[in-house]
């Protein structure tokens, strides 16, 4: 069991690599090779970074169908289905999880691949000479975002997680590596590595065949939201600071774009294929490769319900991307994102919403579903929805109205002042709090950001609470009564804990 952790964690014939410089998608095996012997040319340094970004695209980790383990777990997306795979995934969204959950195992050992893979290039970068200096600060900066980006992912979902910074080559070293560190301490890690990111010396953006890359953009924006998310769930005596801060960084972000008014770019543009090189609200986004058997997205395909052509030129023959009646009802009258972003199927076996968001009904994606769509992680939506809470919580509502008005006008929908003037709207979203989490909700459905802003906005009472006032019958078979303190983290999985029962301790319910 512990060879098995020290896979997991640090032996470094993980490696998947990238054939080009122009397409790090394609990939070659190096595990004949010993990372010992590996680290020798600048080259070398750059195909070991493209294999961590080729581990993000799994489903298991944070790729285009990990929604899983976000807005399943949340009230956007769910299954009427409790039988297929032994039930397994029906206990998301269900609240009834357990530890020896295998897909719940299967995201935490895909997301410790990601981290391995980041600190097996840090670890290393030192051993090669490079002709410009710069160059090897990008490659240790764009490593250390990613595993950064993976352990925010991770201490939202379990809290205190093994914090491990460095290529673990012993069993002694798993050993001692084989603790759950505080959430303080890995938020702290987390900070530091977004902070060199910010000083390093990427690009404010990345273009051309670089799209996917890491950028200053995307460490303001992450950095922003890492420190919105400390100030706001970490008892730390730091609230105002870090919102200080999150505020810093999330201005530095926005102030980097190259476009006026969010208006300017169609809601549709920011989903379109054909524009998803130049698009100039996306920030960060995991590429995929249109036509491609491999390395094709499939998110087009997967969510069409049977009888629909909207999303893909693949037959589908199920269900689709549910979408949970609870959010269809929580679009207001007009928003132009509610018929791009879903679509009632009326076929024989689905009667039901399913997601549109994603499109590629192309000759180029054809009848297999090879579709071109990547995976945004990071837009200029997020972003100005963001500074609208964080200004909301420093006490400037003026300002957060602003930045909450320019997503509800690209939308067409009427201004937050007008709008509650309206009953049915300020009856619902009473509170600028509520009107933000509402309009972060329909803005960014389907993105998996949903489970991480109810965290974020409400206190673990508060979540019991929210989840309770839900009317069941929105909700399939799914019982969002069952939701209760214990659900606002995961379990550690079951062969982690048993690893150590005292230092992998347990999450409280489990």
């Amino acid at each position: 069991m512990k060879n098995r952790f020290a896979i997991i964690l640090g032996f470094a014939t993980v490696l998947a690599t990238s054939a080009c410089n122009k397409d790090f998608l394609n990939q070659i095996d190096p595990n004949n090779q010993p990372v010992s012997e590996y680290f020798q040319t600048e080259n070398d340094v750059q195909l070991a970074v493209n294999g961590i970004y080729q581990s993000l695209r799994s489903s298991n980790a944070i790729g285009e169908s990990s929604g899983l383990f976000t807005e399943e777990r949340s009230d956007n997306t769910g299954r009427n289905d409790s039988q297929s795979n032994a039930g397994e995934p029906f206990q998301f969204g269900d609240f009834s999880l357990l530890s020896s959950n295998t897909y719940l195992k299967s995201h935490w050992v895909d997301m410790y691949k990601c981290i391995s893979r980041a600190n097996l290039v840090l670890t290393n970068i030192d051993k090669v000479s490079f002709a410009n200096e710069n160059t090897k600060k990008g490659f240790a900066a764009e490593a250390k975002f990613l595993r950064a980006l993976i352990y925010f992912h991770m201490v939202r979902k379990w809290g205190d997680v093994p914090l491990v910074t460095k290529q673990l080559t012993t069993l002694e070293e798993v050993d001692g590596a084989t603790f759950r560190a505080k959430d303080t301490a890995v938020y702290s890690q987390i900070v530091n590595d977004l902070l060199d990111v910010v000083n390093s010396p990427l690009p404010d953006f990345q273009t051309g065949a670089s799209v996917g890359r890491v950028s200053k953009a995307a460490g303001n924006g992450l950095l922003g939201q890492v420190y919105l998310t400390m100030a706001l769930t970490i008892d730390n005596g730091k609230k105002t600071e870090n919102l200080t801060k999150a505020k810093q960084y999330l201005d530095a972000c926005y102030n980097m774009r190259k476009f006026g008014q969010l208006k300017e770019i169609p809601y549709s543009d920011v989903f379109s294929v054909e524009k998803k090189s130049s698009c100039p609200e996306l920030i960060f986004q995991i590429v995929y490769k249109q036509g491609d058997a491999t390395y094709s997205s499939s998110i087009a395909a997967n969510n069409q319900a049977k009888g629909e052509t909207v999303n893909s030129q693949k037959v589908a023959t199920g269900v689709g991307g549910n979408v949970t009646g609870d959010l269809v009802n929580e679009y207001e009258a007009n928003d132009l994102r509610k018929d791009f972003s879903i679509k009632y199927a009326n076929a024989d076996i689905v009667k039901d919403w399913f997601i549109t968001k994603f499109r590629d009904a192309s000759d180029a994606a054809g009848k297999n579903g090879y579709g071109g769509n990547d995976f945004i992680l990071m837009r200029y939506a997020d972003i100005i929805l963001m500074l609208a809470e964080v200004n909301m919580y420093l006490g400037d509502n003026g300002t957060a109205i602003q930045y909450l008005d320019m997503v509800r006008a690209r939308a067409g929908m009427p201004d937050y002042n007008t709008s509650m003037q309206n009953t049915a709207y300020s009856s619902r979203f009473s509170s600028l709090k509520l009107a933000i989490l509402h309009e972060r909700r329909i803005e960014l459905a389907f993105e998996n950001h949903r489970w991480y802003d109810l965290l974020r906005t409400f206190s673990t009472d508060e979540l019991v609470t929210y989840f309770h006032a839900k009317d069941q019958t929105y909700f399939g078979i799914a019982k969002v009564a069952n939701f209760s303190k214990k659900d606002r983290y995961y379990p550690i999985p079951f062969d982690e804990y048993k690893l150590n029962p005292e230092k992998m301790y347990q999450n409280p319910g489990y």
